[in-house]
Order: C-alpha cells, then structure tokens, then sequence
C-alpha cells in the first residue's frame, strides 16, 4: 500500500483501486469537496505521474477514455482547483510521491492493464439525488427524473412554461460546457425527438451559467446524468436488414396474363434492379444475373 496525505487531500493506492479524498485547503474547489471520496479502480487507469516544481509539485492520475464520466461530460474542461484527480504536493514530500507513482505504475504492468479507451464506465459517477443551483435555475435529478426550476434572472420566454420534468430515459443528450471569456456556459438536456434547441438563455431545457463559484457543481449533474445513458462508445443498433427476394422472383415481370409481352413492366423491373443494386441490397453478381434473365424475356 501507498499513501499520500496534503493540504490538498489523501491519496491511498490499495493495489486494486486509488482512493482520493478531497482536503480541507482552501485551495480545494467546490465540485471536490461536494463529490468527495473517489474509488478509482486499476483497470480504470491509463497512467500515472509526478511533475515536481519549485515550491510544490503535482501528482496526477490519468484515466482512460470512457471510464469515467464526469470526465466524459467536461472533456478537459474542469479548472484545475476542480479536478479530483490532480493533487498539489509540498516539495518536500516529492519522494512520497514519487514512491506512489512507482506503485501504481509497477501494479499496472503487472496486471497488464491496456492504457486505451473502454466502451463502459468503470466509475459510478456522483451520487444521487443531487440538486445545484447556479445560473438561471436549479437542477435537481433523483437517478430517475430531472426537475429544471427557474429563478429571477431566467428569461421569461424560458420561465413563462414553468418547471420542466422529464425521465433519464427521454434524454439522448446531456452537455455541461463551463463559462469562458465573456460567453455563459450551460448545462442542456437534449430530448429524443425534439427540434433544434434554441441559445441557452430560451432554451427551456437549458440552464446558463453566469461564471460564478457553483458552476462546475452543475457538472456533477451532468455526471450522474451521463452515467445512467448508453455509454458513448456503444455500438448503435445494426439497421434492420431488408428481405430480398430471390434473384429469378425479382428477374419475373409482374404477374398478369400479358406480363411476357409487356415491354413497359419489363423496363420498370430494370430500373428497379438498377436501384437496388445502387443501395447495396442486390450485389454485382446478382445484379447482372437478374438483369440477363429480364433481358431474355423481351
């Protein structure tokens, strides 16, 4: 076991999992210390390492693509006094550290661990039910069901509807993206089968975010949100395949007691052959041979 206690927080290698426990330093972000402890498992992580500096180094964990999904939903986004896999060491505790990092780095190669993307989280994401306030309005979501208030500063073309409800499973999309500049962030739900959302500030299933403190709480939401939808990296259903018919039932003219002689059903049958093989539903080969067959019968 490896062990690593700051200001900053604790981190503890257990040999299957690092354990992250946010400190108590007022250098510790809001979203750190509301998500508090962190379960990381070995095969969750793609590498490990220590950056020493002059008056304080920094341990960072590196995870893989796709494990984890507040990861997932702020894609490097996160300020550095938020992300929880980031921990400020005194300079004088840079051997501890780096005595960490050859623990963990020693346990993945021993347990072969492969540093690529995975198609299923490995982290549970926040725990639920969660509710943040910040920006235009409150999100609240009980692992099942998400609640959109609003408040004073919401626009009333957004506030005018009331509340919005809706169920993970209507959700195809969810999108945290923090305030930069002088542009607002957001966090927005996108709905199967609604129309194009409109800018943030009408969007009534989007909530602002203005730049203040409890903004990256939202992506905590957004997190536990995430981790309940088809991962990003699951396959989507294969498209129904369509039933052909065989080659000498697609070659026959419509049925009907002249179809040998009509010349107009045969060129109809042509162009239809023709437009299956140009979708990719009849191959070259069957493609030629149910034309020869139609060509045979003029």
């Amino acid at each position: 076991m490896a062990e690593i206690i700051q200001k900053d927080g604790t981190w503890t290698f257990e040999g299957d999992v690092v354990r992250i426990v946010p400190g108590r330093d007022k250098g510790v972000g809001l979203l750190r210390q509301t998500l508090g402890e962190v379960v990381v498992p070995l095969r969750a992580l793609a590498g490990v390492s220590y950056e020493p500096g002059r008056k304080a180094g920094r341990l960072r964990l590196r995870l893989r693509d796709g494990a984890d999904p507040l990861l997932q939903v702020t894609g490097g986004r996160l300020p550095e006094a938020s992300d929880p896999y980031r921990l400020t060491v005194e300079a004088d505790r840079s051997g501890v550290a780096e005595y960490f990092v050859d623990e963990v780095r020693n346990a993945l190669l021993l347990e072969q661990v492969a540093p690529g993307p995975v198609d299923a989280y490995l982290l549970p994401g926040p725990a639920v039910p969660i509710t943040v306030g910040a920006g235009d309005g409150t999100v609240a979501f009980d692992g099942d069901r998400v609640v959109l208030d609003w408040n004073w500063t919401t626009e009333e073309a957004k506030s005018s509807g009331g509340p919005r409800e809706f169920r993970v499973a209507d959700v195809k999309a969810v999108e945290w993206s923090p305030s930069k500049g002088l542009e607002n962030g957001w966090i927005r739900f996108t709905l199967a089968g609604a129309p194009p959302a409109p800018a943030p500030k009408y969007d009534p299933h989007t909530v602002e975010l203005f730049g203040f403190k409890k903004d990256p709480l939202m992506a905590l939401v957004a997190a536990a949100v995430a981790v309940r939808m088809p991962h990003p990296a699951t396959p989507a259903e294969p498209a129904p395949v369509m039933a052909v018919a065989p080659v000498a039932e697609l070659a026959a003219a419509p049925p009907g007691p002249a179809a040998a002689e009509d010349h107009d059903a045969l060129l109809r049958r042509l162009r239809e052959l023709g437009e299956l093989h140009q979708t990719g539903i009849l191959t070259a080969d069957e493609f030629t041979a149910a034309k020869q067959a139609v060509l045979r019968r003029f």
